[in-house]
């Protein structure tokens, strides 16, 4: 499968999921991409103090927290980001998390917020195996992560 048809399949999966689904979905995948130790040591060095407060308090329990704190917490990481455009990729995708998440508790019904999210889970994979974008399932940490993403939203 080509990279823009897993990036269509997974569309049309979120769009056929059912509200709990996409939740469960959205929820798990905040979780996994803020959750790991590489990002928050990654933060020392691309966060001011306060700055890495706020990211440290946006990982605790991003599944729990309202669309508010979330974007409070992000501001605060925006204007303490040290990095001129060159911020670790595994912050970059921490981050768009969790917009992405505070976009959906903005509004549920929003089906490209956890789209976006799915989307970004695979993109991380991607980082991290290098998939090839023609066969862009063809790794085992791909298909894995195509078949979690799709499990979720069966639930």
């Amino acid at each position: 499968m080509k990279y823009h048809e897993a990036e269509k399949a997974v569309r049309d999966l979120v769009a056929a999921a059912g509200a709990r689904g996409r939740r469960r979905l959205g929820a798990a995948v905040v979780e996994r991409l803020t959750g790991d130790d590489e990002s928050a040591e990654a933060a020392e060095a691309e966060f001011d103090d306060d700055a890495r407060r706020a990211f440290e308090a946006a990982r605790e329990d991003p599944a729990g927290s309202t669309s508010a704190q979330l974007r409070e917490w992000l501001e605060r990481i925006d204007e303490g980001t040290l990095s001129d455009g060159d911020m670790d990729p595994r912050l970059v995708f921490a981050l768009e998390a969790l917009d992405r998440w505070a976009a959906y508790l903005d509004d549920p019904e929003d089906v490209e917020a956890v789209a976006r999210l799915a989307i970004v889970s695979l993109e991380e994979v991607d980082y991290r195996v290098s998939a090839d974008l023609d066969d862009f399932l063809g790794t085992p940490e791909m298909a894995a992560e195509f078949e979690r993403i799709t499990a979720l939203l069966r639930g």
